[in-house]
C-alpha cells in the first residue's frame, strides 16, 4: 500500500526571526483559482483609488520678496537651485533643507534670465538693467541652519539694450542673451563676439541644443521660432507661428526636438529637420503658457501657465498626465524639472517658488524591499486595467479650481462649435473646394529659410 505524505524540512518552513515573512506554498493551477480576474480587478480598482488617496504632490515653499521671473538649476549638484525675481534680487537654495545660502546682489530692475555653467561653479544672469553678470555659485555647507549672506558678480557685462533671456553654452566658455537682437559672448571679452538678427522684434528666450553644439534655438515676438547656427553668420531657418511662443525647451534625449510653450493654451513639439508640421499639439490649458522645461529623461516635460497651474505631459501626449495648482498660487512664470526627474520647482506671482513632488503619490523617503515590490505591483495592476470605464474614470479624474474648470468648458465648446461650423461648410460646398488643416499644421504660418 501507498501512503503520499507531504515532507518538509522544518528548517525551511522555520522563520529565523520573527520579522521575516511566513512562507506560504501556493498551487498556481488556474483550474483552483475561478476568481482570480475578479480579484485582480478588485485590486486594480483599489490601487487606483489608493493612488489618488496619497496624491499630495506639494512639498515646500521658498518665499521672495518680489514675483518670481526666472529658475535655473545646478546640471551638477541636486540639492541646487537658483531663482530670480522682478525686484532684481537672484537667489541660490539649497533645496533639501530649504534655506536660501545667498542673495546674488548686484541688478537694479527685473532678472529675465539665469543660466548655470556645465561645470556648476558659476552662473550668468541678465536683466532689463542692460546688464549681464557673472558669479560664483558655491557649495551647500553640511552644518544646518539658516545661511543668508550676500555675494557680489565675478564679472560684468554692459549691453546696449535690456536683456529678456541668457542660456550658457553646454561645452565652451560662452553664452548667448536675447534682447533686441541675439549676441554670444565669452567670458573673456568685453564685448559680444557674435551678434544675430531676423527682424527687428524683441527676442524673447534662447536655448542651446544639448547635443549639436554650434545650433541653437530662439523665440521672438514677433511669432516666430528661429534655429541659429555658431559656425555661419546667418539663421538657418524660421517658423512663424499665428501666436507669439513664449519659451522652448530642448529634449534632452532625443536633442533634434523641441517643445515650444505658446500664447494660444497650447505647446507644439517640432522636429528641427521637419519644421512643415508639428509633431504633436499638446493641449489642456486655458490661458498662454508661460514655461516649459524637460525632464532628465526626456520622457516627459513640465509646463507653467498663466492660469495659475502647473502640468505635467508625456513626450507624445495630447493631454496632460497631472495638473498641479494651490489656492494662493498665481501666475506661474517659471517651471524647472530637478536634476533626478524626481521634483518640479514652480516660480509665481506671489513671490514663492513651490517644490512638488514628480509624481503626485509616490512615497517618499527610503522603500523597504516589499514596499517597492506592492507599489510596483499596484502600477502594474493600474497599467493593465487602465482601459476599463471605473478605472479609467478614476485614474482621469482630477479636481480643478471654479474659474480653469469654466474656462475649459468654453474653450472646449468654443472648439465643438467650431467644428461643426467646419462640417457644415463642407457638407454645403462643392466637393474638394473646402480645404481642412490637420491641427498641427494649423497654427503655422510660414516657414522661412
Amino acid at each position: 500500500m501507498k501512503v503520499k505524505t507531504i515532507n518538509r524540512s522544518e528548517e525551511e518552513a522555520t522563520r529565523e526571526r520573527a520579522q521575516d515573512v511566513q512562507k506560504v506554498h501556493r498551487n498556481l493551477d488556474p483550474a483552483l483559482h475561478p476568481f482570480e480576474k475578479a480579484k485582480e480587478y478588485t485590486r486594480a480598482l483599489n490601487a487606483a483609488k489608493l493612488d489618488r488617496v496619497f496624491a499630495k504632490p506639494f512639498l515646500a515653499a521658498l518665499t521672495h520678496d518680489d514675483g518670481i521671473t526666472c529658475l535655473a538649476r545646478n546640471p551638477r549638484r541636486l540639492n541646487s537651485l537658483l531663482s530670480g525675481s522682478a525686484d532684481g534680487d537672484v537667489r541660490l537654495w539649497d533645496v533639501p533643507a530649504r534655506r536660501c545660502l545667498r542673495r546674488l546682489v548686484g541688478h537694479t530692475a527685473a532678472v529675465k534670465g539665469i543660466s548655470v555653467t556645465p561645470d556648476g561653479e558659476a552662473c550668468v544672469t541678465c536683466s532689463t538693467d542692460c546688464t549681464v553678470k557673472l558669479w560664483k555659485v558655491p557649495f551647500a555647507p553640511f552644518e544646518g541652519g539658516p545661511i543668508v549672506e550676500d555675494a557680489h558678480p565675478v564679472l560684468e557685462f554692459s549691453g546696449k539694450f535690456a536683456f529678456r533671456s541668457v542660456d550658457h553654452h553646454w561645452g565652451r566658455p560662452q553664452f548667448a542673451t536675447g534682447g533686441a537682437a541675439v549676441e554670444i559672448w565669452d567670458h573673456e571679452r568685453s564685448e559680444p563676439v557674435q551678434s544675430f538678427s531676423w527682424g527687428a522684434d524683441t527676442i524673447t528666450s534662447v536655448r542651446f541644443n544639448p547635443a549639436e553644439p554650434d545650433v541653437f534655438a530662439t523665440t521672438g515676438s514677433d511669432r516666430g521660432i528661429a534655429l541659429y547656427d555658431l559656425r555661419s553668420s546667418t539663421p538657418i531657418r524660421k517658423l512663424v507661428m499665428q501666436t507669439r511662443t513664449n519659451a522652448i525647451a530642448w529634449n534632452p534625449m532625443e536633442a533634434f526636438n523641441f517643445t515650444a510653450a505658446n500664447e494660444d493654451c497650447c505647446l507644439y513639439t517640432y522636429d528641427m529637420r521637419r519644421l512643415a508640421s508639428a509633431s504633436c499639439v499638446h493641449q489642456d490649458f486655458v490661458s498662454a503658457v508661460m514655461d516649459v522645461d524637460y525632464s532628465p529623461t526626456g520622457r516627459e516635460f513640465v509646463a507653467g501657465s498663466y492660469d495659475r497651474s502647473v502640468r505635467i505631459f508625456s513626450l507624445n501626449g495630447g493631454h496632460s498626465r497631472d495638473v498641479y495648482h494651490t489656492k494662493r498660487m498665481q501666475r506661474v512664470f517659471a517651471v524647472r524639472f530637478s536634476g533626478d526627474g524626481s521634483y518640479i520647482f514652480s516660480g509665481s506671482d506671489d513671490m514663492n517658488v513651490r517644490v512638488w513632488k514628480a509624481e503626485a503619490s509616490e512615497q517618499m523617503g527610503t522603500l523597504l524591499p516589499r514596499e517597492r515590490k506592492k507599489h510596483a505591483y499596484n502600477k502594474a495592476l493600474v497599467e493593465r486595467h487602465k482601459h476599463l470605464p471605473e478605472v479609467a474614470r478614476i485614474v482621469r479624474h482630477r479636481h480643478l479650481p471654479a474659474p480653469i474648470y469654466k474656462a475649459a468648458k468654453l474653450r472646449r465648446t468654443q472648439i465643438d462649435s467650431e467644428r461643426r461650423k467646419t462640417q457644415h461648410r463642407i457638407a454645403h460646398s462643392a466637393p474638394g473646394s473646402v480645404k481642412v488643416k490637420p491641427a498641427r499644421k494649423k497654427k503655422i504660418v510660414a516657414e522661412l529659410e
